[in-house]
């Protein structure tokens, strides 16, 4: 860069782009801590949300729900499975499906999470009036949405 070119932090969009970034960090970090006595992280929580919506999704399409690899599913559902919270049963129209289902623990432990996520969100998004988190959320959808078709 030279001296004639605009620096990226003078430019308010890069400069609302860092507040954004800041904001989702911030999030993550305290959803992680706030979730930690529920020895659970949030891509568990993901796939707990998901499949409480969609029981019976297949491994395959619990990835593309949550936009990870499959490999990432495959480590994230062995500890669900063995401390109860979900079940993988073959699917009766092809064997080589695994369905995933939640548990009645699973379902529980979401309930439980889901109260610690919206007392989050509550504060988060109690910052601003409810036209204001409308445009929010507009706005971030644009941006999805730019960023998907790029």
């Amino acid at each position: 860069m030279n001296n004639k070119q605009e620096l990226p932090w003078d430019n308010p969009r890069f400069r609302n782009w860092v507040a954004v970034a800041r904001a989702c960090h911030v999030l993550e970090r305290t959803l992680t801590a706030r979730l930690g006595p529920l020895d659970l992280k949030p891509a568990q929580l993901d796939v707990l949300m998901n499949l409480y919506r969609h029981p019976g999704l297949s491994q395959h399409d619990l990835a593309r729900r949550l936009l990870v690899g499959r490999s990432n599913i495959t480590m994230l559902l062995p500890h669900l499975e063995s401390r109860g919270l979900l079940r993988r049963e073959g699917d009766e129209k092809d064997r080589r499906v695994l369905r995933l289902t939640l548990t009645d623990a699973g379902v529980a432990l979401l309930m439980e999470a889901l109260k610690v996520h919206m007392e989050l969100i509550e504060l988060a998004m109690s910052q601003s009036t409810p036209e204001q988190c409308d445009m929010i959320g507009e706005q971030m959808r644009k941006i999805t949405d730019a960023l998907n078709a790029s």
